[in-house]
């Protein structure tokens, strides 16, 4: 792509078209095909580790070792995608064989398996150039179930979209995906319009909740709506209860800060706000380790024009006490961080739980159980929430975790949510404003299930059967079989054998 602000309509048109006619061939490769697919891909970027690296530092801000820890991730999931897509599960083929006696009558042979849902619109982030762009969890996990994959690349790293993109698209060509099967588009214009373009069957997006409201409408408002993934703001609530400030309070102040600083306060699984005793006596404690942490610069400029913004907002309309006051030096913002009473923050919820991307946090100091247990009333969805608590909190946990699970997608305990491993069990999601779609995750290999639509065959021939619901099972897929006064299991034959957990 020679411009990298903006697709011309020319450009755009060719891209959707490539996409369109890729569907249906790349829907029907099999899963050894996309395993090698996907891990040409993580071998090409590894190997190419050094000229990502140089042009995500000019273009970001954020420094080589935390590059070069980000590409190591983006890779290692692609690897697992790999994996994902080789077992065969996320086919989730069923079989109902024919059953004259079945209970509510005679039932038909009835087969049913996932199918890829089409072409997809991926928003890469900023804040994350290599997990969450061009080659990220979004791309990898669509490319796994067989769905051709645009990404509109994001403008504050529009070189190392390109470069990236030049990699996956090589890859894919050496290994057999059909033409069309991936690209990159550039400019606001360009991704909006793919997005409205018929031939796009769904879209992702990881950013900011007026953007991803903006762009859920434009899927929503379509003749044929379609499915939006999106990924938007998370104030990531911490509650930390009497007995585990006693217990370990320096290590609790420490990780904190640590958590709500790292990557200079712009993860979205950040703690933006934290409820603690009113006799905490940990004020010197952050105020000491927020005075030892080197900030940064921000990922774009305007990211650090509206996290001044909205620091400025913050602290002037609810006031509280200044801890460690947020300001810039050299173009850099230093950590803030505030503490109000329970009731300004009963006063001031909806501004107080408005994310801050940056390096910001607000303290909140309850009185007593009661406060903490109204504290959910005013709290929204969110990807996290953490609890830090004692053994002897057992009653008060019990009673709290009800209405934290209600507005939440990941629950911790004694840990800080910042980090977000890519493994099965992983669900980064929960309910609006975190994201569009609760019931959806962004990062682990459950994130194959946004791309995939059930579809079920009745009464028909073998041989024209999708492979993984033939009894010959040719994919070596798991199967999960009931038969003739049988219950259902798993397994990766007709008899059952090789029996796979699913």
């Amino acid at each position: 792509m020679s411009n990298l602000q903006h697709t011309t309509a020319d450009e755009l048109e060719t891209i959707l078209q490539l996409a369109a006619d890729a569907k249906l061939p790349f829907a029907q490769q099999d899963p050894r095909t996309r395993y090698r697919q996907l891990t040409t891909i993580a071998d090409r970027l590894d190997a190419s580790a050094d000229d990502l690296v140089t042009v995500a530092m000019a273009e970001s801000h954020l420094p080589e070792p935390r590059l070069r820890g980000e590409l190591r991730r983006t890779t290692m999931q692609l690897r697992l995608f790999a994996e994902e897509a080789l077992s065969g599960k996320l086919f989730d083929a069923r079989i109902d064989v024919a059953d004259p006696d079945f209970g509510s009558g005679p039932r038909a042979d009835i087969r049913r398996m996932n199918t890829p849902v089409g072409v997809i619109v991926n928003f890469a982030a900023s804040n994350f150039p290599f997990a969450f762009s061009v080659a990220g969890g979004d791309t990898a996990s669509a490319l796994a179930v067989g769905c051709p994959v645009i990404v509109k690349a994001h403008q504050g790293h529009p070189r190392l979209s390109e470069l990236t993109a030049n990699i996956v698209s090589a890859a894919l060509d050496e290994t057999g995906a059909p033409h069309g099967t991936f690209a990159v588009i550039f400019g606001r214009e360009s991704g909006t319009q793919a997005l409205s373009d018929d031939r796009v069957d769904a879209g992702t997006f990881t950013g900011s909740v007026r953007v991803g409201l903006l762009l859920a409408k434009i899927a929503g408002d379509r003749t044929r709506p379609i499915p939006f993934y999106g990924e938007l703001g998370s104030i990531n609530p911490v509650f930390v209860t009497e007995a585990a400030v006693a217990a370990r309070g320096q290590a609790i102040a420490d990780g904190f800060v640590a958590s709500y600083t790292l990557g200079n306060g712009q993860f979205c699984t950040k703690p933006g706000l934290v409820f603690v005793p009113a006799d905490h006596n940990l004020d010197e404690k952050l105020v000491a380790a927020a005075g030892k942490v080197t900030t940064g610069p921000l990922l774009t400029d305007s990211i650090t024009t509206s996290f001044c913004e909205r620091t400025r907002d913050l602290t002037q309309d609810i006031g509280g006490t200044t801890l460690v006051e947020s300001v810039l030096k050299n173009g850099i913002p230093q950590p803030g961080l505030i503490k109000v009473r329970f009731e300004e923050f009963v006063e001031h919820y909806e501004n107080i739980r408005t994310e801050a991307f940056g390096p910001f946090a607000v303290l909140v100091e309850y009185t007593d159980a009661a406060q903490l247990h109204s504290a959910s009333k005013y709290l929204e969805g969110s990807l996290t929430t953490t609890l830090h608590a004692e053994q002897s909190d057992t009653a008060l946990v019990e009673s709290l975790l009800p209405a934290l699970e209600a507005k939440t997608g990941r629950i911790l305990l004694n840990d800080w949510p910042t980090g977000v491993a890519v493994t099965p069990a992983q669900h980064h999601g929960g309910p609006f404003p975190s994201t569009t779609n609760v019931l959806h995750t962004a990062v682990g290999t459950a994130a194959v299930a946004r791309f995939l639509r059930p579809v079920s065959f009745q009464n028909f021939f073998q041989d024209w059967l999708p492979e993984p619901l033939r009894d010959a099972n040719p994919w070596d897929v798991p199967q999960r079989r009931s038969g003739a006064g049988e219950s259902a299991g798993w397994g990766r034959s007709e008899q059952g054998s090789s029996n796979v957990a699913h």
